[in-house]
């Protein structure tokens, strides 16, 4: 057997031509005409992102709802000064010209409000990480579906410019059949100390990983089958979670990964990688908001000039979605049910990560926060 040369041991390859990269349909959906009314349930930190990505799109917020009412009317001030304030969710519920609801509060006093919304009759979005059991999912989605309501969860980073331009490409075959795809972030996570967020064990692949785990979801849909994650904590953190985990997602002809430094405290990077039989993607940058995309194909390698950023558009894609599958009688792109196949692949890392053991995907049912 003849030895490789050494520019094929090193792997060395030739300059690339650039082409055209293609037009996708990336951006946040828009309904064509539908223009409902939005009741807002909860009025927390993460609201404001909710409520500008509405204005932005010309949507109408008629009523925001916090058990604070302080903080309702401190939101509505600030972006629909006309939206009714107010601490009694029935009151939302009880309206007829209400028809969809944003729901954001936490997940442990979420199951009951999308509960009560659905058999009032009203479309649902929620706020992620959905739930924190899969079978009550199945349940609110089959509540939603005997409602004739749709039920979307607000998975805003489908629509982060750079993984929804990556996500479109693939689906639309650019790249072949997948064989990898792997996620690397490296940023300072440490915000997190002395919040409320410093209570939850498995923050990091829960609350946080969860964007990663829809993004690998919608890319390789039901292929994964088994999961095999650890966490730590980084030297040098003064929160009291691990901020660093690693997760090996196993499967038939292909794997995935994702690595999430929380601790990096100089140099952020964040890295998206994506191989096929026909090509591959690549993501990279600073941070979430400065991405840069490449498309390598036989024919060269393409990047997109990519418009808009996560924050705000994400938030305005994930109502968007919602808004136009109401009017086309669709599923959403973001529905619960898809949601749920994203959800049993963070279950089964972080119950890989506590047991130290492979767990297939689909078996850890039910997490604690």
């Amino acid at each position: 057997m003849s030895e490789p040369d050494s520019e094929t041991y090193a792997l060395a390859t030739g300059p690339l031509v650039d082409i055209a990269a293609p037009a996708l349909p990336y951006q946040p959906p828009m309904p064509r005409s539908y223009r409902p009314k939005i009741g807002v349930i909860g009025a927390g930190g993460i609201v404001p992102a909710h409520l500008d990505a509405y204005r932005s799109a010309g949507w109408e917020v008629a009523a925001i709802c916090n058990r604070t009412i302080a903080k309702a009317a401190a939101k509505a001030a600030a972006f629909f000064p006309d939206a009714l304030v107010t601490d009694d969710m029935q009151r939302i519920l009880d309206d007829p010209g209400i028809d969809v609801v944003d729901i954001t509060p936490h997940p442990s006093q979420r199951l009951a409000l999308i509960e009560a919304a659905l058999k009032a009759g009203k479309h649902v979005l929620s706020q992620k990480p959905f739930v924190l059991d899969l079978d009550e999912g199945e349940r609110l989605v089959q509540l939603a579906a005997a409602n004739g309501v749709r039920l979307a969860i607000n998975q805003n980073g489908r629509w982060a410019p750079h993984l929804a331009w990556m996500r479109e490409a693939v689906q639309a075959g650019l790249v072949g059949d997948v064989q990898s795809c792997h996620v690397a972030i490296h940023w300072n996570h440490g915000w997190i100390a002395g919040t409320s967020f410093e209570t939850i064990e498995d923050l990091i692949l829960y609350d946080f990983g969860i964007h990663w785990f829809d993004f690998i979801s919608s890319v390789l849909g039901d292929r994964p089958k088994r999961v095999y994650a650890s966490a730590t904590n980084a030297p040098g953190q003064t929160a009291k979670v691990p901020l660093m985990a690693q997760v090996q997602i196993l499967m038939d002809e292909g794997q995935a990964s994702l690595t999430l430094d929380g601790g990096t405290p100089f140099g952020p990077r964040d890295t998206t990688y994506i191989a096929g039989t026909k090509g591959s993607l690549c993501s990279d940058g600073p941070d979430l908001g400065q991405q840069q995309v490449r498309l390598t194909t036989a024919q060269g390698q393409a990047r997109p000039d990519l418009q808009g950023t996560w924050f705000n558009d994400g938030f305005r894609g994930a109502m968007g979605a919602l808004l136009v599958a109401i009017e086309d009688g669709t599923e959403p792109a973001n529905g619960a049910q898809d949601n749920l196949r994203s959800l049993a692949l963070a279950f089964a890392a972080i119950g890989s990560r506590q047991t130290g053991r492979v767990v297939d995907v689909g078996a850890m049912r039910r997490i604690t926060v």
